[in-house]
């Protein structure tokens, strides 16, 4: 199983220069790929910004979005060329990690419909391939991706989002839970990868929210009571779900590993740049 760490893009006040120092550390400490997380309404970096920089400081580590709320922007057309250009940067490193996200502040901000946001997704989905073929509504739109696409992952738990995983993804990606919950989910994702005719096996990811060191807890609990403040009562039991124990982590890690997941992106709670080396030492020692 692969390990992956995303930036601490959703921390507020996190500085460009951690952030910097956040990729170059998870390249040199040997995770395989570096994610971002993406919302509108809240303080927190650009996903497509924050992995641009990233890849000008890398040159090994796969970019993921995980994810990225692709059916909130108003043209994908223009996403199209960002993704594209991204993924030239990173020469073909980028992996685009999409979901409809559960937040109608976000669309609101950009004018975009909440309700109709899945069938949205699909289709914008569908219309950034055309453009990266030359097929978009407007011959001439570029840079073409390194390798003439660039892969998807799907995000999200909903019978949508799961067959949205099999019919347009190279896998998908758990939000979250604990890993003994996962091998049905995994099931079900491969049903219906095989009746959407796919070949091979999808690619399996999870997420999982990490605070190590003394202070682990109360900074995992701060940032996810901030971060998910729109769920109300509920972020309680979601902080509680936060990794904040060395021993813990490990049987975490263990247990993805042995119920079918192949990619696990972890989620530090600050923007410490320290923090690296504590998760590296857990998952890598």
């Amino acid at each position: 199983m692969n390990i992956g760490v995303c930036l601490p893009t959703t921390i507020p006040g996190a500085e460009g220069r951690q952030l910097i120092e956040y990729a170059r550390r998870a390249e040199r400490l040997g995770f395989h790929s570096l994610t971002v997380v993406d919302r509108m309404v809240y303080d927190n970096y650009d996903s497509i910004v924050a992995l641009a920089g990233a890849a000008g400081v890398t040159e090994r580590i796969k970019l993921i979005t995980a994810i990225l709320l692709a059916a909130y922007r108003p043209s994908p057309v223009e996403l199209a060329k960002q993704l594209a250009s991204l993924d030239r940067l990173s020469d073909g490193r980028l992996i685009v990690g999409v979901s409809s996200g559960m937040r109608a502040d976000d669309y609101e901000a950009t004018g975009t419909d909440y309700a109709t946001r899945g069938r949205r997704l699909d289709k914008t989905i569908e219309e950034l391939r055309a453009v990266w073929r030359g097929e978009g509504p407007v011959p001439g739109v570029g840079p073409r991706p390194t390798n003439g696409d660039i892969p998807f992952l799907v995000g999200g738990q909903s019978a949508a989002a799961l067959r949205r995983a099999a019919r347009y993804g190279i896998g998908w990606i758990s939000p979250g839970g604990p890993p003994h919950k996962y091998p049905e989910l995994v099931t079900k994702v491969k049903e219906l990868w095989a009746e959407e005719g796919r070949e091979g096996t999808p690619l399996m990811g999870a997420n999982c929210y990490v605070s190590l060191g003394e202070n682990g807890r109360q900074v995992a609990t701060e940032h996810m009571q901030s971060y998910y403040a729109y769920l109300g009562e509920l972020v309680q039991h979601l902080a509680k779900g936060a990794v904040t124990d060395e021993a813990v982590l490990r049987d975490v890690v263990d247990g993805y590993a042995a119920n079918g997941c192949d990619e696990l992106l972890l989620l530090p709670c600050s923007a410490d740049p320290a923090q690296l080396d504590r998760i590296a030492a857990v998952v890598f020692g």
